[in-house]
């Protein structure tokens, strides 16, 4: 398993997209999106300004039911 990375909230969103996930709403500095076939798989990005520390990448990973190296792949 490969190492999760600090990311911007940015690449975060859009390697999600990748992934089937879709925006379903923004409160305050948080984007909600939920995969568009599985409404199980969900994700909450925080959109501070600076990297998302790589603990709450993995978090994020862990809700939206990703791996590590599936995300990496989407990085791309």
């Amino acid at each position: 398993m490969s190492k999760v990375p600090a990311l911007h909230a940015r690449q975060i969103l859009r390697a999600l997209e990748k992934a089937g996930f879709r925006i379903v709403r923004q409160r305050g500095s948080h984007v909600r999106l939920i995969h568009a076939s599985d409404p199980t798989r969900y994700a909450t990005v925080p959109m501070h300004g600076g990297d998302v520390p790589r603990k709450n990448v993995a978090s994020i990973l862990r809700q939206a039911k990703l791996s590590v190296d599936e995300f990496l792949q989407l990085l791309d």
